[in-house]
């Protein structure tokens, strides 16, 4: 279970950093996250071992994949959407994206159809 949150929050990390600058590296992770450098190149590593991305090897610039690119999206979807239910119902924006990031990692899929259905209605 942990390898799969690390694995989503490094995804969604570079999908967000690509949204903000062309290039993304490594470091841009290291800084996103605020996590040892040994660990993001771990994860790196997995994520290419995996087919969710590719990495120049001159300039260190970090490529989705086709597969990548749609799972990184699909991730940072039910944060969006875990976000705003938490504050249809009450919760501060604050509170409710700080907890949308931790229980998008562990949400059933059949859960999350009927919270995403919930916003849609509401």
């Amino acid at each position: 279970m942990r390898t799969r949150e690390s694995e989503e929050m490094y995804l969604e990390t570079i999908l967000l950093l690509k949204q903000k600058k062309a290039n993304v590296r490594s470091v841009d992770v290291v800084e996103a996250l605020d996590y040892a450098k040994s660990s993001v190149s771990r994860g790196m590593n997995l994520l290419v071992k995996n087919g969710y991305i590719t990495m120049d090897r001159v300039s260190g610039e970090i490529e989705f994949t086709d597969a990548g690119k749609v799972k990184a999206q699909n991730i940072y979807d039910r944060h969006r959407i875990l976000t705003r239910a938490l504050m249809r119902i009450g919760a501060d924006p604050d509170t409710a994206e700080e907890n949308a990031c931790r229980i998008e990692h562990v949400i059933s899929e059949q859960l999350f159809d009927v919270i995403k259905d919930f916003v849609k209605e509401s």
